[in-house]
């Protein structure tokens, strides 16, 4: 199998992402081991603080600006004057050309069920009620074995130190963009800030998440407008529920040459 050539992947040498710390194991041996570092990042908009996430720490621009995209707090007409990112104190401020006020919309918030706590808008379920995809995006069923096979032959933190999820944006058969974070949600908001700042189209596109299909994963990718979402990991209902009222395809328990689809099966060419 030829390697894969990304567009962007997980930094195995980062030593900010990882650190060694030493233990032991069941023998009661020394042992040091790789475990994931976690940080705080605070987003501000237009002075206002938006939300505090718990991150790796090292696309803070691209998880901003995409997790403020996903959230309706930043539409792709707007016009971003500034990012100023402060490391040390782990601050991220957004200026644009609008003013904006989200004080109401910050009341209105549901915490989902996705690592490191997801949150999710009110107004943003009703938004993706009413959305129907209409991409005939179509992904041939040996792609999804494939697809599966590239990316867990891929070097990443997951199997540097575990404790982690990871979410690619696949065109065909070949995955160009390769995330991870501690928060399956921080990851897709990570590639949908790059695709931003990047222009690539979603509708061609395909998603591969490590984590469960739950609500959250299914918003976020709809609401990026990309039409076919892989796990192998497997359904919550209403993820099944609001992929089904969406035009979204579903596919889960992807191992091997196995997997389930619930949800539009008319994009899969057998």
């Amino acid at each position: 199998m030829k390697k894969n050539k990304y567009l962007v992947k997980p930094n195995v040498n980062n030593p900010r992402l990882t650190k060694k710390i030493q233990g032991y194991d069941e023998k009661k041996n020394k042992v040091r081991t790789n475990v994931i570092q976690e940080k705080t990042l605070t987003i501000y908009l237009n002075s206002q603080e938006i939300v505090t996430l718990m991150t790796i720490g090292d696309h803070p621009k691209y998880l901003s600006i995409g997790y403020l995209l996903n959230q309706n707090m930043l539409k792709k007409s707007d016009k971003i004057k500034s990012i100023q990112y402060d490391e040390d104190l782990g601050i991220i401020a957004v200026k644009t050309n609008k003013k904006t006020n989200y004080e109401k919309k910050l009341r209105k918030k549901i915490t989902t069920s996705g690592c490191a706590q997801g949150t999710v808008f009110g107004d943003i379920y009703d938004e993706i009620l009413k959305t129907k995809l209409k991409s005939k995006n179509k992904i041939k069923h040996e792609w999804i074995y494939e697809i599966s096979k590239k990316i867990n032959l891929t070097p990443s933190l997951y199997l540097e130190a575990g404790a982690i999820h990871g979410c690619v944006i696949v065109k065909k058969n070949i995955p160009l963009i390769y995330m991870e974070d501690v928060g399956r949600h921080n990851a897709i908001d990570k590639i949908a800030g790059y695709m931003y700042f990047n222009k690539i189209k979603s509708n061609d596109k395909i998603f591969y998440t490590t984590g469960r299909l739950t609500s959250e994963m299914v918003i976020k990718t709809v609401k990026m407008g990309v039409p076919i979402l892989i796990s192998r990991s497997g359904f919550t209902s209403w993820g099944v529920e609001l992929a089904k009222k969406t035009n979204l395809t579903l596919i889960g328990r992807a191992k091997g040459k196995r997997y389930i689809t619930l949800s539009g099966l008319d994009r899969i060419k057998y």
